[in-house]
């Protein structure tokens, strides 16, 4: 089982938002999407009540991450989408298992709260990425300014970065206040591609720490 856990120390950094593309991009898949605050619960539960065929399966972690594990691994779920608020810190660690994606705005306190994240994600030797979210789009395939200047500080620090970006789209937005993701609505759309993107890069990344695990090597940070 793969639990890919969404985690920063700000709010507004696109967490949720995230969580539902993921996790609807793969609704054939056994996917189970999680939360760990009243207010994160409510906003999936809005977005899940709005799709008819109730796919990806949501589960409330209020009585615990390890539980809702265990049971996900009994169930023989795959993949296991976490998301996670800001506030609550210890539930947040208790959340990290195989790959943390870090969502991050191009700015200054977004780059900031990243460096918490990584701190976490290093003590326990988890793998982790960042990504840059609700993003300038590009122009002439060439990122906006605030972008390449937020990458190369979090490359400065050795922190990996996903080489693509999710731009703020309408479309992104749109499909999921539908009830969808943008993969669903409109795969061949601008908004569908780069969230697609970022599925491969995760399971690519997944693929990555398994065969590592299996060399019986340890991976202390791995670029989506």
């Amino acid at each position: 089982m793969n639990v890919i856990t969404l985690a920063s120390r700000k709010g507004g950094s696109g967490k949720s938002t995230l969580t539902a593309h993921l996790a609807a991009l793969r609704r054939n898949w056994e996917n189970a999407v999680s939360s760990s605050t009243p207010t994160r619960r409510a906003r999936s539960r809005f977005w899940h009540s709005m799709r008819g065929d109730r796919q990806p399966p949501l589960e409330n972690a209020a009585r615990g991450i390890d539980r809702l594990l265990a049971h996900a691994m009994i169930d023989g779920v795959e993949w296991v989408f976490i998301d996670t608020a800001p506030t609550l810190w210890v539930v947040v660690q208790e959340a990290i298992r195989d790959l943390v994606v870090i969502p991050a705005r191009p700015g200054f306190f977004d780059l900031a709260a990243v460096a918490e994240t990584v701190k976490i994600a290093r003590a326990r030797n988890k793998p982790y990425a960042v990504v840059i979210n609700a993003a300038p789009v590009k122009r002439d395939e060439k990122e906006a300014p605030a972008v390449a200047a937020s990458r190369s500080k979090l490359e400065a620090l050795g922190i990996p970065v996903w080489s693509g970006q999710i731009s703020q789209r309408a479309g992104h937005m749109a499909s999921l206040a539908a009830g969808f993701s943008a993969g669903e609505v409109a795969p061949d759309s601008a908004a569908g591609q780069e969230v697609a993107r970022l599925w491969s890069a995760v399971e690519r990344s997944v693929a990555a720490i398994r065969g590592a695990q299996a060399d019986g090597g340890g991976m202390h940070s791995r670029a989506a």
